[in-house]
């Protein structure tokens, strides 16, 4: 299903597939996590959304794409593992579904192309005007994310648990660091991007014979692909630390931060899923049946991995004064998997959920294209399709194996301040 091609300065990987009736193109550009870079990586999504050369506005630009038949644009800029990723997408309508004649693929990748390369710009750098309103847009969505106080106890918790590490760097970047940024400064960074990062491109859709690879390689201007690291896992052989913090807030929350010494290549993996699924990852799960609906001690409770770094995540939202007896229980719980007390039925249903979950990610064309970005960070050659098969054949031992390897590394309150 994946035609990967390794061209001049990029790789193109061509996902063909009758499932959609549209085709996506994904560039994702890719480097190490670093502090002195976060903050603008955060910033170009906004601002490259804002209007290009020929389109000098955010209102002409969309209004540019519902012409293209309602094409999708889409610029973001996210962390894993110890690397920081900006996705450039255009989701746009296959013309083979449509009744006119149309070039609508060549006239989405002008547009695409443009959107790239040719971003508005004023004195050889990005529109002034255009940056000051979108740092206050990036600003925003800091100060929103401190008041979500879920996402800033997992912020906490990643910041303290991976202190030494580039994982703890915010995806969003800092404040202090957006006024020292200037208009010809970020649009240099950004032409070091575009140059200087790996760069991944994913078509998928129904593109047989549509010469995707020539159409691609006529939109691109690269001449060497720069050379990607695997993220290392860290193993930490010491006691669990305890973190605790106020706010004002009423519903603390309880965040442990686990080592599991797994990662997307190794053996393990299917068998971390499907531990992650008995553990927390479903409403059949541990920690949801036991903290929450037996005990009634939290308002949720759920854990997720993260497959690069090697972590696993317990998130617990709990009234202030049961925090002792719900790290009592979600530890617990975390036993209870070390001594496989668990059934051969409760298993098999987690498999099940844990496939259809793998599939419904595949049934999605950005699903399908962050499952095969999975292997590229991995520098793996397991496909999503592999995943599955390997999660089909995950036995008890294999669990009991993996929840054996987990370590605790951190626990986080972030509790109210009268407590």
């Amino acid at each position: 299903m994946e035609k990967f091609i390794q061209k001049q300065g990029y790789d193109l990987h061509l996902l063909h597939t009758k499932k959609y009736k549209t085709i996506n193109i994904s560039f994702k550009f890719t480097t190490n996590l670093n502090r002195d870079i976060v903050t603008q990586r955060a910033l170009l999504p906004y601002v490259l959304q804002q209007g290009t050369a020929n389109y000098p506005t955010a209102t002409k630009l969309r209004q540019k794409l519902d012409e293209l038949f309602g094409a999708i644009l889409h610029i973001d800029s996210s962390k894993k593992g110890e690397k920081s990723i900006t996705t450039i997408r255009l989701e746009l309508a296959n013309e083979r579904y449509l009744s006119n004649q149309t070039s609508l693929l060549e006239d989405g990748l002008k547009l695409l192309h443009e959107v790239i390369y040719s971003p508005k710009m004023e004195d050889n750098g990005f529109d002034p005007k255009i940056l000051e309103r979108e740092k206050k847009t990036l600003k925003n969505k800091m100060d929103a994310l401190k008041e979500d106080k879920m996402s800033l106890a997992n912020t906490r918790l990643i910041e303290e648990m991976c202190a030494d590490e580039p994982y703890h760097l915010r995806v969003h970047g800092y404040e202090e660091d957006l006024a020292s940024i200037t208009p010809g400064q970020l649009y240099e960074y950004y032409q070091q991007l575009l140059q200087q990062d790996h760069l991944d491109i994913f078509v998928v859709g129904d593109i047989e014979n549509l010469e995707m690879e020539n159409k691609i390689d006529s939109i691109v201007s690269r001449s060497e692909q720069a050379e990607m690291g695997k993220t290392q896992l860290i193993s930490k052989e010491r006691q669990a630390n305890t973190l605790i913090e106020k706010d004002k807030i009423q519903q603390a929350k309880l965040h442990f931060g686990y080592r599991t010494n797994i990662s997307y290549d190794d053996q393990d993996y299917a068998a971390l899923h499907v531990f992650n699924g008995l553990f927390g990852g479903f409403p059949s799960s541990k920690l949801f049946m036991n903290v929450r609906e037996k005990h009634s001690l939290a308002y949720y409770a759920a854990s997720r991995i993260e497959s690069h770094k090697g972590l696993l995540f317990v998130f617990s939202g709990i009234a202030p004064e049961q925090y002792e007896k719900a790290r009592e229980i979600i530890i617990d719980q975390m036993d209870q998997m070390v001594k496989g007390d668990f059934t051969d039925q409760q298993i098999a249903e987690t498999k099940e959920m844990t496939i259809n979950q793998l599939k419904e990610t595949l049934d999605n064309p950005q699903g399908m294209i962050e499952l095969h970005y999975q292997r590229v960070l991995a520098k793996s050659s397991k496909l999503p399709e592999q995943l599955i098969e390997d999660v089909k054949q995950v036995t008890k031992e294999d669990i009991i194996k993996v929840a054996q390897k987990i370590q605790l590394d951190m626990i986080y309150l972030l509790t109210s301040e009268g407590v």
